[in-house]
């Protein structure tokens, strides 16, 4: 490994060991930097399913909760501060059952969500209450259109009703409705699964249907243009891949484009989801870790064959499913997909947008499944309490990434080994930011060890100041009778003689900005 110009720095932090053998040299190299890490790979996912919406999103105006027009107040201000950038909505699944014109106006259409248990529907969440909840939290919108079940006109309509001037007449439809204003539709998904759920299409199937949405689905509110991303596969294969970009490389124009790809990929390790969420052990933290990363074998495969057609990168592999798909909690509804949330579940989280940030050239978008009560939650609703997760957490303190430059890290990662399966001791990401700081991502993957950083980069710095994301056990979660058991905790650091130190606790985060 390369030697990069001497400087010490050393770390100060309350119960932090001095450094052991085996220290981990992480060298960044500044003078080499790379891809923009967007901040849209930040971006979230609320489908109409369980108790997101409805409960944990919406809980109406006549709600003795504190609300907004029936938005939650609490979710709202929990959000806010992770800097969401874009939400993906209305599904999932449900979105190819949806139909926009049952939850616009003042009569609305009671429906049966025939995508999650046959639970009802009552769409006093529609459109206009989205794009309010959208704009409270400081998000952009991503639109999934019913493709399977839904036609071109009616998408068509949709997008005219939330787009067009009053001069048109679902403008004014949208103006009789309370909103006057065009909305901003930044993102338009042109279904979603339609290899499965979506409908079930072959490859065939699923451009002819692309190039007619992507043709005749416009956008009317010119001051913001919209990105359509195209339905992508559901795994490692790339025939589905190839039918999408070479249909693009031969079409695109002036009639018709796509501006991105997706790509579902969950860590569940076996089909159907069956691993817990709470009371596991070392086995199970060991085995999900190594399931997730799949994804950067996942990623780079399907880069590279989009690499074929679009050797420019114009098209963005959007990685909008992704998270930790487990057991539903015991005498929950299974069809509604509620699991807790634990510190293995952050050391994921930063794993896998770790991953995504090597791979920015070609990453732009992600959005973690799900936003509230389902799947890899940021926040748990109970009636009127709320409690932020983990993996909350974790995207907070990761905030200092988004929009930053990524600067490519050199370490030997080492190895950390339970039973049969090996993985990577550590992992370090780092990044400039926007106002010219280093920010440095350090996880510690092993359950048992410590894990001893000495951090290099060329130059002198001043400070470093960050958070530590441990807890007492792998399986340690937030509740509503203990919210706080596992929280960030401050790190601050001093520049000593070249060379910044730290030792992180088993199975933790630390984030630290650099000066």
């Amino acid at each position: 490994m390369r030697r990069l110009a001497p400087w010490v720095m050393a770390l100060s932090l309350v119960s932090i060991p001095a450094l052991a053998e085996g220290t981990i040299t992480v060298s960044v190299d500044t003078a080499k930097p790379g891809a923009k890490i967007d901040r849209h790979i930040f971006g979230q996912f609320a489908e109409h399913l369980g108790t997101q919406i409805y409960d944990g999103i919406w809980v109406g105006k006549t709600s003795k909760i504190p609300n907004t027009g029936g938005i939650r107040n609490d979710v709202v201000g929990a959000l806010k501060a992770l800097h969401v950038p874009v939400v993906r909505w209305p599904g999932g699944c449900y979105a190819d059952q949806y139909h926009w014109r049952d939850g616009v106006g003042k009569k609305r259409v009671a429906r049966v969500n025939a995508a999650w248990g046959n639970a009802p529907e009552p769409n006093t969440f529609g459109t206009d209450e989205f794009m309010t909840f959208a704009k409270l939290i400081g998000a952009e919108a991503y639109i999934s259109l019913n493709v399977g079940s839904g036609t071109v006109k009616e998408a068509a309509d949709w997008v005219e009703y939330m787009t067009a001037p009053t001069t048109a007449t679902l403008g004014k439809e949208r103006a009789a409705n309370g909103h006057p204003e065009p909305y901003a539709v930044h993102y338009i998904g042109i279904g979603n699964e339609s290899w499965d759920c979506g409908g079930l299409m072959t490859p065939e199937d699923y451009v002819q249907q692309m190039k007619l949405y992507a043709r005749f689905v416009n956008n009317y509110n010119t001051a913001v243009p919209t990105q359509k991303v195209a339905v992508g596969p559901g795994g490692d294969d790339t025939v589905w891949t190839d039918a999408v970009m070479e249909t693009w490389k031969k079409r695109h124009g002036w009639s018709f484009d796509i501006n991105g790809m997706s790509l579902h990929s969950y860590t569940w390790g076996a089909w159907p989801p069956s691993h817990p969420s709470t009371g596991f052990g070392e086995d199970e933290y060991a085995f999900m870790l190594k399931d997730t990363l799949h994804m950067e074998p996942l990623v780079a495969k399907q880069a590279a064959a989009m690499d074929k057609f679009d050797p420019e990168k114009k098209i963005s592999l959007t990685v909008d499913e992704w998270g930790a798909w487990l057991a539903p909690t015991p005498g929950s509804n299974p069809a509604f997909l509620q699991q807790q949330n634990s510190q293995r579940d952050a050391v994921l989280a930063a794993l896998n947008l770790n991953i995504f940030f090597r791979h920015a050239d070609r990453i732009r978008m992600t959005n973690i499944a799900q936003m509230v009560n389902v799947l890899q939650a940021m926040i748990l609703t109970e009636g009127n309490k709320m409690v932020l997760t983990p993996t909350y957490h974790l995207f907070k303190m990761y905030v200092p990434f988004q929009d930053s430059t990524f600067l490519p890290v050199s370490f030997d990662a080492g190895t950390y080994k339970f039973g049969d399966i090996t993985l990577p001791k550590v992992d370090a990401v780092a990044a400039k930011t926007k106002d010219g700081k280093i920010v440095i991502a350090l996880t510690n993957i092993d359950a048992k060890s410590p894990a001893s950083f000495s951090v290099k980069l060329p130059g002198a710095l001043g400070t470093a100041k960050g958070e530590v994301l441990s807890a007492p056990k792998l399986d340690s979660v937030n509740s509503f009778t203990a919210p706080e058991t596992v929280k960030p905790k401050a790190v601050s650091a001093t520049v000593t003689d070249g060379t910044l130190s730290i030792t992180l606790a088993p199975a933790s985060v630390t984030v630290l900005t650099l000066n």
